[in-house]
């Protein structure tokens, strides 16, 4: 038996019995956790089916898969009941991150405006007992600002000795744990360094606002809420404890739907709240985005960045033009009839399959590829707008495309709080620091069974 879109003429897994297809790795239900009857008592355990395996080549081990287990609301109660019953001294600062991509979906299942589904949201948490919640979108300013330098540089720097173009992507979690896993070295070195948004969180947390608050990263228990599985493996990553001072980043990540079924669920009337900031204080009203029709838009960041850098051009509004699929884009920048910038957009299996294929050929002519692991895209993430029976609601999709094409557009670039960030944070937009802290480096194929992920 195969693996759904598997490539391999001989897959390497077992043939399995229907139980052993079916087995899962489940913990204790939340009720029995937080020893509080009645209290959110439905919500679902997270389960991972050996027949998710990404890779084929190998199922998932007990121990994968009790590490991921813990990325649910179990873990999330279990500190709030500890902060209930235990000393001052043994509480956890509570800090909830929250995805931009998450936002619509809370507002088209809620009928809000996005502002008022991010304070019934931000309300809802604080009322459990969470104490901080931040949106992500200055750790996405980090993200995309170091992915357009990155670009620049392999530009003014690419040789055939060192083919550092095409540059790919590496915000979205199961495409680089699939470009590490199975496709290795040949792809490897064309992904950017940059982290994605959720590393980078995670250290302005545990990090910046850690220090800020005059706590030790291990006081403060970061949660992050995210459209997609693929960010509970993420949180796993090997190298982000080093960041992070001995501190995992991301401590839980639970998924919109799992959020919503808590606040469907609670029957007390919730008081609306503002977003914090890490530097204190309320976040402004109005929620705004990057400029991405479902993401955050690094194809268009990156392109304006270096089409004004390389070529003192100045793009306003970026035209993408569909080619195998609505998944597949294209962008280029044109001056006298040459082509000096060709961009793409790859979304969803099939075309990551045809990306790869050409670019092992060397019969691949874009310079930057924004690659995501899901159709659609972000706000199609697997763990948001689904229909009971796993498959996609079409129909709230369609509303949340809509809600998030009507959020306001905010260049990295025009972010005040980054360019402060830079300085306070990192000692300067140049420093060494820089590096360390914004920056990763990725594996090759060939892991043992047991350190292989999974896809949700």
């Amino acid at each position: 038996m195969k693996c759904e879109h598997c490539t391999r003429k001989e897959c390497s897994k077992k043939t399995k019995t229907e139980d052993q297809e079916n087995a899962s790795v489940e913990g204790p239900s939340l009720a029995q956790e937080s020893g509080e009857k009645g209290e959110f008592h439905k919500l679902a355990d997270a389960k991972i089916f050996l027949s998710d395996c990404l890779a084929c080549d190998s199922c998932v081990t007990a121990e994968e898969g009790a590490r991921v287990s813990q990325q649910n609301a179990k873990d999330f109660f279990r500190v709030l009941n500890l902060n209930k019953k235990c000393d001052r001294s043994q509480h956890k600062v509570l800090v909830v991150s929250v995805c931009p991509q998450s936002l619509p979906y809370f507002a088209a299942k809620f009928r809000l405006s996005v502002t008022d589904a991010s304070r019934r949201l931000c309300g809802f948490l604080k009322s459990l007992g969470v104490h901080y919640v931040f949106d992500t979108a200055v750790a996405a300013d980090f993200s995309i600002l170091e992915s357009q330098k990155e670009f620049v540089r392999r530009y003014q720097q690419h040789s055939e000795e060192e083919p550092a173009l095409p540059m790919l992507t590496s915000a979205c979690p199961g495409w680089v744990r699939y470009a590490e896993r199975v496709l290795g070295h040949p792809v490897t070195p064309h992904l950017c360094t940059a982290k994605s948004p959720q590393q980078i969180m995670g250290s302005l947390v545990k990090d910046y606002f850690a220090r800020r608050q005059n706590l030790s990263p291990d006081q403060i228990f970061h949660v992050i809420v995210a459209p997609c599985y693929d960010k509970k493996l993420e949180a796993l990553r090997e190298d982000l404890p080093t960041a992070c001072h001995g501190s995992r980043g991301a401590d839980c990540v639970l998924t919109s739907g799992e959020v919503v079924q808590m606040m469907e669920q609670n029957d007390h009337t919730v008081k609306d709240a503002a977003v914090d900031t890490l530097f204190g204080g309320p976040k402004e009203e109005e929620v705004r985005r990057h400029d991405g029709a479902s993401s955050d838009g690094y194809l268009a960041h990156v392109f304006r960045h270096a089409a004004k850098q390389l070529f003192d051009e100045d793009v306003g509004e970026v035209t993408y033009r569909t080619l195998r699929n609505k998944d597949f884009q294209e962008v280029t920048l044109e001056k006298n009839g040459e082509v000096l910038l060709r961009f793409a957009a790859a979304y969803g299996f099939r075309n990551i399959q045809n990306v790869v294929l050409k670019l092992k050929k060397g019969r691949f002519p874009y310079h930057f590829v924004e690659v995501l692991a899901c159709a659609g895209g972000c706000l199609s993430g697997r763990g948001q707008a689904q229909t009971e029976d796993g498959r996609a609601d079409k129909a709230l999709l369609r509303q949340m495309e809509g809600i998030y094409a009507d959020i306001p557009v905010r260049p990295p670039e025009t972010s005040a709080h980054v360019q402060e960030l830079y300085q306070e944070w990192l000692d300067g937009a140049d420093s060494p620091r820089v590096q360390e802290a914004l920056h990763t480096m990725y594996q090759g194929a060939g892991l043992p069974a047991g350190s292989r992920d999974i896809k949700w």
